[in-house]
């Protein structure tokens, strides 16, 4: 659709607009993110606010070896994202077909009779579920309800699939950062541990006019001795050292 066409359809423009807004808004909150879950949190957060018509948002994600993780805006719209709930729904049906979902009356919908019941129960009435993909391991759908039967027309629905592509690609960025965070402090932590027992050997080399390896000795055999980690032996021994003594 050209811009020209756009100019002439003010209510479609709007919905670009929106649109623009809603994800320049998602990339602000996720881009510093390196938390997966609280990501969730925050495109779940955000999508409720920003979107005109949503009532309730959640988001179902699938990790491969990890439990479903569940995100909703409202703790009450919570089971209907949760899969524990039931085997079947909007959610999963946009996972496992990887195609968007769209009911815009519940009360003229057949395909989840156990989910539906919970939904109208809860003052739910139009539905969209689009699918989410983050990477080879993570699959989710993020869905969007209303109170309102035929709130959430052909417009949400292109929302909806712009903010799921969208959002797929930041969680994939939030999840690098995670691992590379997760990495970096591995990482510091085993050079701290080295370290320490490099500070405790010069310690010990001082001490009794021995060699390196010797000294590593020492520190093993007084690890085993005392049951205790080699490294809390290192920290123990350069602790005492520092330690200011009494005259």
């Amino acid at each position: 659709m050209s811009l020209e066409i756009r100019a002439a359809h003010p209510t479609e423009t709007l919905g670009v607009l929106e649109t623009a807004a809603l994800l320049r808004e998602l990339t602000a909150g996720l881009i510093a993110s390196n938390d997966f879950d609280d990501a969730l949190e925050r495109l779940v957060r955000t999508s409720q606010r920003a979107i005109p018509g949503v009532t309730w948002c959640g988001v179902t994600v699938l990790r491969a070896g990890a439990p479903a993780a569940v995100v909703a805006s409202d703790p009450a719209s919570r089971s209907l994202d949760d899969i524990e709930y039931g085997t079947d729904g909007p959610a999963l049906t946009a996972i496992r077909t990887r195609d968007l979902v769209h009911v815009a009356d519940l009360r003229r919908e057949s395909r989840w009779p156990g989910w539906t019941r919970r939904a109208r129960a809860l003052g739910v009435r139009g539905v969209i579920s689009a699918p989410v993909d983050v990477d080879d391991h993570v699959l989710g759908a993020i869905n969007l309800y209303s109170r309102e039967p035929g709130a959430l027309g052909e417009q949400r629905q292109v929302t909806a699939m712009l903010l799921a592509e969208h959002a797929g690609l930041l969680l994939a960025s939030v999840r690098d950062r995670a691992r590379q965070h997760a990495l970096s402090g591995e990482l510091d932590q085993t050079l701290a541990n080295g370290e320490l027992v490099g500070q405790a050997i010069a310690v010990i080399m001082t001490e009794r006019g021995c060699s390196a390896p010797e000294a590593l000795q020492v520190l093993r055999r007084t690890s085993g001795a005392l049951s205790i980690p080699l490294r809390e032996v290192a920290e123990r021994l350069v602790r005492s050292v520092a330690r200011p003594r009494t005259s």
